[in-house]
């Protein structure tokens, strides 16, 4: 990270934060907010999403993506999609368009173009960043005789956005290129449903970030949003407690940022930095490391 990386990151942070904001200013729901904040991500290079995802073993790219609004538990979540522009709108065209809630590859991306939604060819995604890190990846691969571990080089990296409108509605969605060297059409936990994203008015909604495997196995986004309605505890001493605790116990990884009807946030996470920012009346920060 270069003093000039780290200028960009906080000014596409705060771009991102002023897509949402213009929405809700302009009397939108929380799902158009978190789709426009999404939507900016996925088009920016800066991140592992849309347009900057990462590459997978085979040198592909395959896109991962999910919504969810709280008011009615209405989801859509889309996989292994090859030439959707943006998989954030075929996630919200599942939800909104078919009486399904996940689909999955090749059909994913017939029905995204049924849809209306942009097509876009492998060309588009790739960025100079994200293939050197396949390449770092695979030749450190090469000299090892297991599989890749979490590291620098496999990193998993997330987009994703979490809204409450004035109709007190919450909404979140999350979008990734998914992991570095991925293989066997791998699916981390930012399409499934009660796991890398939840929404629920009852409770809060919450988009996820970090070593899928654990937040599948651990229900993340579903139990913090349990514990919060059923637990009766508060947002953010929950999602510590599930962060903090639990997933660091396990040997997981990662982050998560929530918000509830009160307007309350949460974003923990286990990792020397998360990009973030939230933005409210009268208020906005950005941060990327943890001691900020």
């Amino acid at each position: 990270m270069t003093p000039e990386r780290d200028s960009l990151y906080r000014q596409a942070l705060n771009e991102a934060l002023d897509a949402g904001e213009a929405v809700l200013e302009a009397g939108g729901t929380a799902v158009d907010a978190v789709l426009a904040v999404v939507v900016y991500m996925e088009d920016s290079p800066l991140f592992n999403a849309g347009r900057g995802a990462g590459f997978t073993a085979e040198g592909r790219n395959e896109l991962d993506a999910a919504i969810m609004r709280g008011d009615d538990l209405a989801a859509g979540s889309v996989t292994g999609l090859t030439r959707i522009k943006n998989p954030i709108l075929a996630a919200h065209a599942v939800m909104t368009a078919s009486e399904h809630v996940f689909l999955s590859g090749p059909g994913a991306d017939a029905f995204a173009e049924s849809q209306g939604l942009d097509t876009v060819g492998p060309a588009y995604f790739f960025t100079p960043e994200r293939w050197e890190a396949l390449e770092k990846a695979r030749r450190k691969e090469a000299g090892t005789s297991s599989l890749p571990g979490l590291d620098a080089d496999t990193k998993y990296g997330t987009v994703g956005a979490v809204a409450l409108d004035r109709a007190g509605h919450l909404a979140a969605a999350t979008s990734t290129g998914g992991m570095t060297l991925k293989r066997w059409n791998r699916i981390g936990d930012a399409p499934v449903i009660g796991a890398g994203t939840y929404a629920d008015n009852r409770a809060c909604a919450v988009s996820c970030t970090g070593h899928g495997e654990y937040f599948i196995r651990y229900a993340v986004a579903h139990d913090l949003a349990a514990r919060v309605r059923h637990g009766r505890a508060s947002l953010r001493a929950a999602a510590d407690s599930l962060i903090m605790g639990e997933l660091l116990r396990a040997g997981g990884l990662g982050g998560l940022i929530a918000l509830d009807t009160a307007g309350q946030m949460a974003m923990p996470f286990i990792t020397p930095g998360m990009y973030r920012g939230y933005a409210r009346p009268g208020t906005r920060e950005v941060a990327i490391y943890g001691d900020e």
